[in-house]
C-alpha cells in the first residue's frame, strides 16, 4: 500500500466513526482549545510579575498577577483533566462499533475461511488490532491537532515578543517536524508483523486449550510447552525489532529537546544584554521554548503509536476487503417468506462439489425428498454425507448442479432466510457459559418465555427444568459441563423447535447415549420431525427403521436411493446387505 493510500485510509477509517459521535468530538474541541489558551497565557502573566517585580510594582498588583497564575493553572489542569475524560470516552465508543463491524463482517464470511483460521487468531484480530487503533481515534487526533494549535501559538506570541527570536525558535520546530515526518513511518512493516506475530501465539494457546485432554493423555505437555516457546520467541524477535524502529522518533524529539533549550538560553542571553529583551521576556521565551518541545515530543510519541495504528488499519482494511463466496442476491430479503410453511421438498439436481479444484467430494448427487418425507442417510467416513448437509444450509455452493427448496434454487435464496428453515442437530452440541434462556434463543431477545417453556415441555425437559435454581436465568456452565449429554441433546432440539423450520437434519444424536436417555431423545426426535421433512444421518439400523427413504454415498457418489421398504424387500439392494452384515461393521 503506498504512503498516500494508506493516509487516506486512516482519515476513511477515522471519518467514518467519529461522524457519528460529531457532537462528542466537537465539545471535546472546544475544551481543548480553551485548554491551548490557558497554556498560552501561563507565560505572559510570569512574564508581567518578573517584570513588575524587579521596577518594585505595588504589592497588590504582583498579588493579582499572582492569583491569575493559580487560577489560569486550575484552568489548564482542569480542562486537560476533562479532555481525557472525553477523549477516553470517544475512544471506547469508536473502537467498540468498529469492533462490533469486524466481528459481524468475519461471521458473514463463509466456512472456507474460518477453516484456516483459529478462533484465537481471529479474537486477536478483532481486539488486538483493533486496541491498538484506540489511541489513534482519540488520543492521536486531540494530542495532533492540540499540539499543532499549541505550536502554532508558541511561534506566533514569539514573534509577537521580537520577530528575530519568533523566526529562529520557528524555523526550529519546522525542523523538527520535518524529521519526526520523515521517519514517522518507518516501524509500519515491522509493526505489522509484531501484530501478525501475536495472532500467531494467540491462535496457537486457543489450539492447545482446546485439545488439553488429548495433549495430557499422549503426553505431549512437553512438546507443547516447546511450541509454545518457539512462538514466544517470535512474538519477542518482532516486537523488539518494531520497538527499536518506532523508536528513530522518540531519539530525535530527545535530541531537539536539548539543542532546543541550548538555543533558547542562548537567545535569551544575548537578546538581554543587548537589551532587547527584559528579564520577564527571557524566562517567557525560555518557557515558550520548553512547551515548544513538550509538543514536539507528545508528537513523536503519536507518531510512534501511529505506527501500530497503521498497521492495524491495514490488517482491518484486509479483512474487511475479503468478500463472502456466498453471494448475497437479495432476491428474497431474509424475513420475507418466499417459501411456503410446513414442510419443504429438497431436491438435488446433479450436484457436485470441491473443497480443493482438483478433490472432488460430491460427484453429480442427484435425488428428490417429497415433502414431509424421511430420508436416511448413509455412508463411510469421507462419503460425502457432512458436506451435502453444508451444502443443503448454503454453508458452501455447488460447484455444479443445483438444490432446490419447494420451487425455489437455494443459490436464489438469502443464507439467512435459508438457515431459518433448515435446522439441525448434531452429536456435539455447542452451550455457551449463559443463561438456560440465552442458550435456547441464541440471545434472541424476541422469543417470549412462554414460547420457551413450551419447548422445554415439549422435548421432555420439564423435571429437569423444575430443578434449576433461577430457572430460565440459570447460568450454565462453559460448554454445558455441568449437564449430561442427554440433556444437552434435549437442550439442541429445543433450539430447533424454537425456529421452527420446514427442514430438520439430524445426525443421529442419540447414537452416543446409553439406551435409557436414547429412549428420552427418540421421543423428541419423533416429535421435532412430525409434520417436517428430514434428513437423518445415521450410524446404526435402529435409527433409519423411522425413515421413509435410503440414500447410501460412496465416494462422493449416490451409490443407492430409494424407498426403504422396497430395498429391504431387494435381497441384492446394498441396503439389504447391510441390514444381513450389520451396518456397524460395514462402516466401522
Amino acid at each position: 500500500m503506498s504512503k498516500h493510500k494508506s493516509i487516506q485510509s486512516h482519515i476513511q477509517l477515522l471519518l467514518r466513526y467519529l461522524a457519528p459521535e460529531w457532537r462528542a468530538a466537537l465539545v471535546l474541541g472546544v475544551v481543548l482549545l480553551l485548554s491551548i489558551g490557558l497554556q498560552l497565557v501561563n507565560p505572559q502573566i510570569v512574564r508581567g510579575f518578573i517584570d513588575a517585580a524587579q521596577a518594585q510594582a505595588e504589592p497588590t498588583h504582583l498579588l493579582l498577577a499572582a492569583a491569575t497564575f493559580l487560577a489560569a493553572g486550575i484552568g489548564v489542569q482542569t480542562t486537560r483533566l476533562a479532555s481525557t475524560y472525553l477523549s477516553t470516552d470517544l475512544g471506547f465508543r469508536t473502537t467498540n462499533a468498529l469492533r462490533a463491524d469486524l466481528a459481524r463482517h468475519l461471521l458473514g464470511l463463509d466456512m472456507s475461511f474460518h477453516k484456516e483460521r483459529t478462533p484465537g487468531e481471529l479474537i486477536e484480530r478483532i481486539d488486538g488490532d483493533v486496541t491498538a487503533l484506540s489511541n489513534f481515534f482519540t488520543q492521536f487526533v486531540v494530542r495532533l491537532l492540540g499540539n499543532g494549535i499549541l505550536i502554532i501559538g508558541i511561534v506566533a506570541l514569539l514573534i509577537r515578543e521580537d520577530w528575530r527570536v519568533g523566526l529562529i525558535m520557528g524555523a526550529f520546530a519546522t525542523l523538527g517536524l520535518t524529521g519526526l515526518i520523515r521517519y514517522g513511518g518507518a516501524a509500519v512493516a515491522d509493526s505489522a508483523a509484531e501484530r501478525e506475530a501475536f495472532a500467531d501465539m494467540y491462535g496457537f494457546i486457543e489450539e492447545r486449550l482446546a485439545g488439553l485432554d488429548d495433549i495430557r493423555s499422549n503426553g505431549s505437555a512437553l512438546y507443547t510447552l516447546r511450541r509454545y516457546y518457539e512462538s514466544l520467541r517470535n512474538v519477542y524477535w518482532a516486537a523488539t525489532t518494531a520497538w527499536d524502529k518506532r523508536m528513530i522518533v522518540i531519539r530525535i524529539a530527545v535530541g531537539m529537546w536539548g539543542v532546543g533549550q541550548t538555543l533558547a538560553l542562548a537567545l535569551g542571553i544575548i537578546y538581554f544584554q543587548r537589551g532587547i529583551l527584559t528579564i520577564g521576556a527571557v524566562y517567557m521565551v525560555l518557557h515558550y521554548t520548553f512547551m515548544l518541545l513538550e509538543p514536539l515530543e507528545q508528537i513523536a510519541r503519536q507518531l510512534q503509536d501511529l505506527q501500530k495504528a497503521a498497521a492495524g488499519v491495514e490488517r482491518i482494511s484486509d479483512l474487511m476487503a475479503l468478500e463472502p463466496q456466498i453471494k448475497r442476491h437479495g432476491l428474497r430479503p431474509f424475513g420475507e417468506d418466499t417459501l411456503p410453511e410446513g414442510a419443504l421438498p429438497i431436491a438435488f439436481d446433479d450436484v457436485s462439489f470441491s473443497y480443493e479444484d482438483d478433490e472432488p467430494v460430491l460427484d453429480r448427487v442427484s435425488f428428490r425428498l417429497e415433502a414431509g418425507a424421511k430420508l436416511g442417510l448413509l455412508g463411510r467416513t469421507g462419503s460425502g454425507k457432512t458436506t451435502l448437509t453444508r451444502l443443503l444450509f448454503r454453508l458452501y455452493d455447488p460447484t455444479a448442479g443445483a438444490i432446490r427448496l419447494g420451487d425455489a434454487v437455494l443459490h436464489d435464496l438469502e443464507p439467512d432466510y435459508v438457515r431459518r428453515k433448515v435446522g439441525m442437530v448434531t452429536q456435539e452440541v455447542q452451550l455457551f457459559r449463559a443463561s438456560v434462556r440465552d442458550n435456547l434463543t441464541f440471545f434472541d431477545a424476541t422469543i417470549t418465555d412462554e414460547e420457551i417453556m413450551r419447548v422445554i415441555d415439549e422435548v421432555g425437559l420439564t423435571e429437569w427444568f423444575r430443578r434449576l435454581s433461577e430457572g430460565l436465568d440459570t447460568e450454565l456452565a462453559p460448554n454445558g459441563s455441568d449437564l449430561s449429554a442427554g440433556q444437552a441433546q434435549l437442550l439442541a432440539f429445543a433450539r430447533v423447535f424454537l425456529t421452527d423450520p420446514s427442514i430438520v437434519v439430524l445426525d443421529e444424536p442419540s447414537s452416543r447415549l446409553d439406551p435409557a436417555t436414547e429412549r428420552l431423545l427418540e421421543v423428541a426426535m419423533n416429535r421435532l420431525l412430525e409434520g417436517r421433512t428430514g434428513i437423518i444421518i445415521a450410524h446404526r439400523l435402529t435409527t433409519v427403521q423411522r425413515v421413509d427413504e435410503i440414500m447410501i454415498l460412496s465416494d462422493g457418489c449416490v451409490a443407492e436411493f430409494g424407498r426403504r421398504q422396497d430395498l429391504v424387500s431387494d435381497p441384492h439392494s446394498h441396503f439389504s446387505e447391510l441390514l444381513t452384515t450389520g451396518m456397524q461393521e460395514a462402516f466401522a
